[in-house]
């Protein structure tokens, strides 16, 4: 089965074509400034890159580019459009109404649009992006992969907020957590490179880049995650702020004369490491400013770590132990230095590590010593793969 995966935004859209049989990638690339002039990335398996410079006024355009691209004659990795047998859509928020994986149809775009004013700068995108391959692709199933799907088992005490009952029960104000399938994806694999079934395992993971998250997997469920009802909540990022006192806000928006947006805009985009540093929000350029003596920049690392450790401590805390931490994404995957300081002072739990295998970047890796107590691994996130899986799941279904 051949699976087009989408993840489309405002003006952008991803997307990979992956066999489920081989799980190979055939194609992958994006279309970005959609709606301003328009321009088409695209990289058959074992091939170059083109990039393609058209108009694409609308998500519809980019879509028919990107199929026009997969069966082009000369670079194309499709004889034609009917091997295409399914489309997987990341979906950002489902609210409380999808704790799966879900066919598309009518009903689920109804729940989705009602779900929008919890994402509004997601989930709009996301339904054109399904729109715009029902059009191109009629009759080819479609399929939702929810970001918030996998946090659906977290309990009530760690998804309810401490505020009155009844914004929960009029506009479910509560904690819903966000990188789903990226968390579900490595957790699973770390449970399969250990060769331990997936639900005898305490696991946290620490999908660390510009956006960052961590999530404890209790026995293969989600009890826990750091991000809430949007992705600021948490840890510190590349630009948002995460946990802060609402107070704080409150104090500097009187100072500055802030309204309600210039406050979510100060959080969102100007916080975070990039804030703290007034270097960068990318963790290579803090690296580099901070072994040139850059104070500021050795104290954003220092918070971003200080943020990591506390969710961890709490994680272990609630589950009572831990069995496997997984790095992931950019960040986790590539960062050994960040690594070892947050695992240095993870000494409590018994926790070693072991500076070689420390070394690696973007590859399955235990990074801790055989005698560490909690084992320490490095998962590469593959959230397209994820997506693709669970997509043949529910066709499979059907």
């Amino acid at each position: 089965m051949n699976v087009l995966v989408i993840n489309c935004g405002s003006s952008s859209l991803k997307y990979q074509v992956i066999n489920s049989d081989t799980e190979e990638v055939l194609a992958k690339g994006l279309c970005e400034r959609i709606g301003i002039d328009g321009r088409l990335v695209y990289q058959p398996k074992g091939g170059e890159k083109e990039m393609t410079d058209a108009a694409m006024p609308t998500h519809t355009e980019a879509v028919r580019m990107v199929l026009d691209a997969l069966v082009n004659p000369k670079t194309g990795v499709l004889k034609s459009l009917n091997e295409i047998d399914a489309v997987g859509h990341r979906i950002v928020h489902g609210g409380e109404a999808f704790a799966e994986t879900t066919l598309i149809d009518e009903k689920v775009i109804a729940a989705v649009e009602e779900c929008s004013d919890l994402a509004p700068l997601h989930n709009p995108a996301n339904l054109i992006g399904v729109r715009a391959c029902q059009e191109v692709l009629p009759g080819v199933p479609m399929v939702g992969v929810f970001d918030t799907a996998f946090h659906q088992t977290m309990p009530k005490e760690a998804y309810l907020y401490g505020i009155p009952y009844e914004y929960y029960e009029k506009y479910k104000v509560r904690k819903y957590g966000f990188h789903g399938t990226s968390h579900s994806y490595v957790s699973k694999k770390a449970a399969e490179i250990l060769g331990k079934p997936y639900d005898s395992l305490k696991t946290i993971v620490c999908h660390l880049g510009n956006g960052a998250s961590i999530c404890a997997v209790d026995k293969g469920k989600s009890v826990d995650t750091s991000m809430g009802l949007s992705p600021l909540e948490g840890l510190v990022m590349g630009t948002r702020s995460g946990d802060i006192d609402p107070s704080a806000m409150e104090f500097i928006a009187k100072k500055e004369n802030l309204d309600m947006a210039g406050i979510l805009n100060v959080l969102n985009k100007e916080s975070g490491v990039y804030g703290l540093s007034g270097v960068s929000s990318d963790f290579r350029d803090l690296e580099k400013a901070a072994f040139s003596g850059n104070e500021r920049a050795m104290t954003a690392r220092k918070v971003f770590v200080h943020s990591v450790l506390k969710y961890i401590g709490g994680y272990a805390a609630s589950m009572n132990g831990v069995d496997v931490i997984c790095f992931t994404a950019g960040l986790g995957e590539n960062d050994g230095l960040i690594r070892q300081m947050i695992c240095d002072n993870l000494e409590y739990l018994g926790i070693h590590i072991d500076g070689e295998a420390n070394k690696v970047r973007g590859e399955d890796k235990i990074i801790s010593t055989p005698d560490s107590k909690v084992t320490v691994m490095v998962v590469p996130t593959n959230e397209e793969l994820a997506i693709c899986r669970e997509t043949v799941e529910i066709i499979g279904k059907k």
